[in-house]
């Protein structure tokens, strides 16, 4: 497959019929939010900047297995919640099948966030 530059769109979205993304549209990807972050502190090289970024969401991903909360104040907190065990269907041959209970990560807007959301 070939690869897209940001700026003519997103291979995957243009897959799933999007068409084009827009630079500075509707998602960031990480690329570009190591690229802004770089741009904003000009005095850190390109690799430094990654290794904070890595070690952030390394650390938020760490405290969520563990079964803690990130709480980023103005910004939002990330956890977890628990999804119970249930009974679903295997789409191929429509078989019930038992689907086990599961922790998935949730976020929870912040005050400040939700102000700048609805401004």
């Amino acid at each position: 497959a070939k690869r897209l530059e940001p700026e003519r769109g997103c291979l995957i979205g243009r897959a799933i019929g999007m068409g084009p993304r827009p630079r500075g549209g509707i998602f960031m990807i990480r690329s570009e939010l190591l690229q802004a972050l770089a741009k904003a502190n000009p005095e850190l090289r390109t690799d430094d900047v990654e290794k904070i970024v890595d070690v952030f969401f390394d650390e938020i991903a760490q405290r969520l297995a563990e079964g803690g909360r990130v709480e980023l104040r103005g910004f939002g907190a990330f956890s977890t919640r628990e999804r119970d065990p249930r009974k679903g269907r295997n789409p191929r041959t429509g078989e019930a099948v038992d689907v086990p209970g599961k922790k998935v990560p949730f976020f929870k807007p912040g005050k400040e966030m939700r102000a700048r959301l609805n401004v």
